[in-house]
């Protein structure tokens, strides 16, 4: 499949064995190098990509290839006794950019593309433009905002309050695009402008529930994708990068929670009207706009394929059913556990199906519905309110209940596509 080695990488070559350094390359390794930093760079779990570059070694006649993957690189030998090679993980990519490299990877498993055409089709997609400038997708904060309160406090003034607080988010994450020394900032300046907003409305008796308004407001920056996706490689065996993504999701949440405590100071309110205070539930015509708004907006902020938005609607209606009709009845822990394996499930059977898309392009954006509206983050704010143990525990479950949901899913999206043997009838003798 691949003819003729690539020209050598600097990455590769201090890592390499000195016996293999009299040698050409294999350039087998050289795509699964490029091919598995480019997955690392799209967000997809360790443990996720080192079962992929296995099964593509197999494929590109390296069935003994040893992958070790982390958060900021990967190691890869194409035989127990070759040198290791070592790729680090560059810049992130966008969402429609990882869409079109897990097309790549699926294309070289099954020949569809040869090795040098999948290198060359990665380095297009690096260099391909966004489809629509920046300033556009950090907008597509609004609709995510306002469609998650539509069916979190569906109460006019709540709805108005968390447009304007995404507002400020997207003003925010302009300016930390131009500015990146104060992208680390992000969290608490985000967290204390919106809390601050809400609580003087709130102050001000013009609505009601303020922490739902809150969340809502933040669930686009809030890192719920990043602490399950740490709990799911812990639980995959990938320790050491699961413990590194938790860590970095625990810093960053106890920066949010640091600018909303922070705001109820500044705003002269006590922790207390961190109390989580709901509403009656909305009509179903106010939940389906809730969440269509919230697609709409994933859909402009992370730049999803148009080929993709059908089969992303379908999962999403299916799993926002499943998740609020199980919530309601049972509780955020078990209605998030029963959103993620929905969510999983329906976006198995849409890539099963001609025309659609890659499992993780149909699952992500589902989960990003699931996360906000399992509750788990929005019950660790109430921790220093107070009954925190209760709290404490309540997010805890929910998270744990979106993780787990979250690693059977990613079992259900390993189940090959049943084969279907149509018998042709007999012919009349």
């Amino acid at each position: 499949m691949l003819s003729a080695p690539p020209h050598p990488h600097p990455s590769a070559g201090p890592s390499a064995c000195s016996a293999c350094s009299s040698a050409p390359a294999d350039p087998r390794r050289r795509l699964l190098l490029e091919l598995g930093a480019a997955l690392l760079s799209g967000g997809v779990p360790v443990h996720d990509v080192e079962e992929e570059l296995s099964a593509l070694g197999r494929a590109l006649g390296a069935p003994q290839v040893r992958v070790a993957a982390l958060t900021t690189g990967l190691f890869i030998a194409l035989h127990p006794d070759e040198g290791t090679a070592f790729e680090p993980v560059g810049a992130a990519l966008r969402f429609e950019q990882t869409a079109e490299v897990l097309d790549v990877v699926q294309r070289v498993r099954v020949g569809e593309l040869d090795g040098a055409g999948a290198l060359t089709a990665l380095e297009g997609i690096r260099r391909v433009p966004a489809r629509w400038p920046a300033w556009v997708a950090d907008l597509g904060v609004l609709p995510v905002g306002v469609g998650i309160c539509l069916y979190l406090q569906p109460v006019a003034a709540n709805v108005v309050a968390a447009g304007f607080g995404s507002l400020i988010v997207a003003g925010l994450s302009m300016l930390a695009r131009r500015v990146p020394l104060l992208r680390p900032l992000l969290p608490v300046t985000a967290g204390f402008l919106v809390a601050l907003l809400v609580l003087l409305a709130a102050r001000a008796s013009l609505l009601e529930g303020p922490l739902r308004t809150i969340v809502a407001t933040l669930a686009i920056l809030l890192p719920g994708s990043l602490l399950v996706t740490g709990l799911s490689e812990i639980a995959a065996g990938a320790a050491s990068a699961g413990a590194a993504r938790l860590v970095s999701g625990t810093v960053q949440l106890a920066l949010f929670l640091t600018g909303v405590v922070a705001a109820t100071a500044a705003a002269g309110t006590p922790t207390a009207v961190l109390a989580d205070v709901p509403v009656p539930a909305a009509s179903w015509w106010v939940v389906s706009l809730g969440v269509a708004l919230a697609v709409l907006g994933i859909v402009i902020n992370v730049h999803v394929p148009p080929r993709a938005i059908v089969w992303i609607v379908a999962v999403v209606a299916v799993t926002a059913t499943v998740q609020i009709a199980v919530g309601t009845s049972d509780g955020p822990a078990v209605g998030g556990l029963a959103g993620a394996v929905t969510a999983a499930a329906a976006a198995t059977v849409a890539h099963w199906l001609p025309g659609g898309p890659a499992w993780r392009v149909a699952y992500l954006p589902a989960f990003w519905i699931v996360v906000p509206g399992s509750f788990g983050l929005l019950h660790s704010a109430q921790i220093e309110v107070g009954n925190a143990t209760h709290s404490l525990v309540t997010a805890a479950s929910a998270v744990f209940g979106v993780a787990i949901g979250t690693l059977i899913g990613s079992v259900v999206s390993r189940i090959p596509l049943p084969a279907i043997t149509l018998t042709e009838p007999r012919r009349p003798s």
